[in-house]
This record gives C-alpha cells, structure tokens and sequence, in this order.
C-alpha cells in the first residue's frame, strides 16, 4: 500500500500531487486540499506553478531581457506570473525564454514524432487528390483533353477508395 504523503507547506495529508521535471530534475509538490485552493491550484486561472515551487531556483534571473509583446503588450513578468502566453505573436516575441524550456523537457524543438498510420493514409490521399485535381484543371486550361480524362477517372478512384474505407469505419 501506497504511503501517505505530507503536505509540502503545512504537513497535513496531501491530496494534490504535482510533478514538474526541471533541468534533469524532478520537482514534486504534494499539497493538501486547503494550501491547494490557497495556491490556487484547482482554479485553472490562478493557477501558477512559479508560485507551488517557490522552494526552487526557478525565479527569473537577473540578467534575463525583458520583453513585451508588441500586440497584446504582454511582459516578461506576466508570463513568468501566468505560464501562459496572450496572442498567437507572443510566441514569437517570447522565444529566448521559451526555447531553453522546449529544450529542456524535449529532444529538441521540431516535432518528428510518429504519425497515426490512419492519418497518415488519409493525409497521403489527400495531397495525390489535390496534385490530380491541380493538373486536372491544368489539362483543362491547356486543352489537354485526354489527360484530363485521365485525371478525372483517377480522382473518381481515389473518392470511391476513400468512400469504402469511411462506410467501413462507421460499421466498425
């Protein structure tokens, strides 16, 4: 059986667990219900991970830039405070502190994970469809009759295919 676990603030029994790699390292914050809701854990908007792991080196450094969004005027101090960015610019104004975190928790920063067999057909499908549709209307401007004949008769294969495997999966 499981031990119990303390509360890291008060050492009343710990309900809310919280696990957070940093560096190589692995933080864990256990909280009991009343610290929880004082740390705003089990309000989405409070919420705020800087704060639980006060105990740790993670505050910002002296020496860090201070940067604000040029759309929403988002600050450095914001984003420290919140953990989350207010506009799809802030990613890119945001990226020195960002990066150095990606890189961190992951192997890099470009996705080359796998991709779903399933949604890989279907993506390879869609991009034969749309070549053969673009040379159709291609074959269609140059008067190119008989390719477009072609064409047609391989884009109506390729819909009938993808047709079958869509009845097929809703009887699955």
């Amino acid at each position: 059986m499981a031990e119990n676990l303390k509360c890291s603030h008060c050492n009343n029994p710990a309900t809310v667990h919280l696990t957070q790699i940093v560096n190589n390292k692995i933080i864990k914050v256990d909280l009991c219900e009343s610290c929880a809701q004082a740390k705003g854990v089990t309000d989405p908007e409070g919420f705020s991970l800087a704060d639980l792991l006060s105990k740790t080196n993670l505050t910002p450094e002296n020496g860090e830039p201070q940067i604000t969004c040029p759309d929403c005027g988002l600050t450095t101090a914001d984003f420290r405070r919140t953990g989350r960015l207010g506009c799809a610019a802030c990613y890119q104004s945001f990226v020195p502190l960002i990066r150095p975190v990606l890189e961190d928790m992951h192997a890099g920063t470009m996705h080359k994970g796998k991709v779903p067999h399933v949604a890989l057909s279907r993506q390879n499908s869609a991009a034969e469809l749309q070549g053969l549709e673009n040379a159709l209307q291609r074959s269609i401007a140059e008067e190119a009759y008989e390719d477009a004949a072609k064409y047609r008769d391989q884009i109506h294969v390729i819909k009938q295919a993808a047709e079958v495997e869509k009845a097929e999966a809703v009887q699955s």
